[in-house]
């Protein structure tokens, strides 16, 4: 066997009180933060003078992890913050909620907006795919009896 587990995943935002709002809203909790930096750093990265602040998040059950990044140096490129879901690349993650209807109106106080509509799909779940802070596209899934 190769792989233990999927230990993270991680996004560079540029927001990163928006971002960390974002997903405790949503109902992960806090791990750790920190601050990265110095020669390791960059050969692990390949950049230099890297500065990064990172905040650790997980899910309750503490089997999933986003590690959200704010470089402050180097400078980040732009990036296209309204990409669509088909667009190449790490596009969304998905998380399985109890309530779709009751998580929605908690994350548009975040400034989250619903990009298509609230879907039944094949009587097991109900989906929503919204848009968060930094243009993230998160999915939410809804197990339906």
């Amino acid at each position: 066997m190769t792989i233990q587990r999927l230990d993270n995943i991680g996004v560079v935002v540029h927001d990163m009180d928006a971002a960390v709002a974002f997903f405790l809203e949503l109902g992960l909790e806090l791990e750790g933060k920190a601050t990265v930096e110095g020669p390791d750093v960059d050969r692990l990265v390949a950049l230099d003078g890297v500065r990064c602040d990172l905040v650790v998040v997980k899910t309750p059950d503490g089997h999933s992890r986003l590690e959200l990044m704010k470089f402050h140096a180097p400078t980040s490129p732009a990036a296209e913050r309204n990409a669509p879901v088909n667009t190449p690349g790490f596009r969304r993650i998905m998380f399985a909620v109890d309530s779709i209807e009751e998580v929605l109106p908690r994350l548009r106080i975040h400034g989250a907006e619903l990009m298509g509509e609230l879907v039944k799909y094949e009587n097991g779940h109900k989906l929503a795919y919204v848009r968060g802070p930094e243009g993230l596209i998160v999915a939410l899934a809804e197990e339906i009896a």
